[in-house]
């Protein structure tokens, strides 16, 4: 049995729950409620040390970090709606994209949904409240990230880290010649990848960076991407996120 731990269908969650829906797998969903801080409750960070979701429990095997569960998913059921092409050359490029996303695209776009999500929420604990919350994240990482986000982002960080998504959404505008995808015309999970980390927030956060005049081929992608009906499925998810808050929906983790 698979059953996936999860958030709000955004970002780290909505790529894990658009593989799932894309390969047709059936899945028991667990909701965990991040603006309870359920991700740093004890019996969470027994499932994941990391106190970060998702987390795939197949058979009881956890599986954690989004690129890695849906490779998993893709080795376990390769022959069921695969999502990576069999041609090593194209599932060569198939995994830069993916390295791309992971560490050159995700974490200036997860900048800007701290900044105006996060930010409103770490300011509204009061300060021994703030403290004792801190005290059970279990990365330094995160525990800095959240201080941060509760005395504000400096502006030359988001504005290089929006320098960062104009790079990106060029990149992916350029490599859309080649195909409606982009790995052309194969559907993989380089544009699941993309599409939950970029494809929804840049128009929310940038209306004016990506439109149908300087980005036409990204624009089509994306609509193509909320037309599939894996995609559509994943993104009716349950989404408890205050709704004054959603500038951007991204994930407080």
């Amino acid at each position: 049995m698979l059953a996936l731990y999860h958030a709000e269908p955004a970002a780290n969650s909505l790529k894990v729950l658009i593989a799932l829906h894309e390969k047709g797998l059936a899945f028991e969903s667990r909701y965990v409620d991040l603006h309870k801080f359920e991700q740093h409750e004890p019996w969470f960070v027994k499932i994941n040390p990391d106190g970060q979701v998702p987390v795939l429990d197949h058979d009881g095997a956890l599986i954690v970090q989004t690129t890695v569960i849906n490779e998993y998913l893709e080795d376990v059921f390769p022959d069921q709606n695969p999502l990576r092409p069999a041609d090593p050359v194209k599932r060569a490029h198939t995994r830069v994209w993916n390295k791309f996303c992971d560490e050159h695209v995700m974490n200036h776009v997860s900048m800007h949904g701290w900044h105006r999500m996060v930010s409103i929420i770490a300011r509204s604990v009061e300060s021994d409240e703030f403290e004792q919350l801190m005290s059970r994240i279990p990365l330094k990482e995160q525990r800095e990230k959240w201080r941060t986000a509760r005395s504000g982002f400096a502006q030359d960080q988001l504005d290089e880290a929006t320098r960062k998504i104009e790079v990106a959404c060029n990149r992916v505008e350029a490599a859309l010649a080649d195909g409606p995808w982009l790995i052309g015309d194969f559907y993989s999970l380089a544009d699941i990848n993309f599409f939950s980390y970029c494809g929804i927030a840049v128009g929310r956060m940038f209306p004016e960076m990506v439109t149908a005049q300087s980005h036409p081929r990204l624009t089509d992608w994306v609509e193509r991407m909320r037309a599939r009906p894996g995609v559509a499925m994943a993104l009716a998810g349950p989404d408890h996120t205050d709704p004054k808050l959603r500038t951007f929906t991204g994930e407080a983790r």
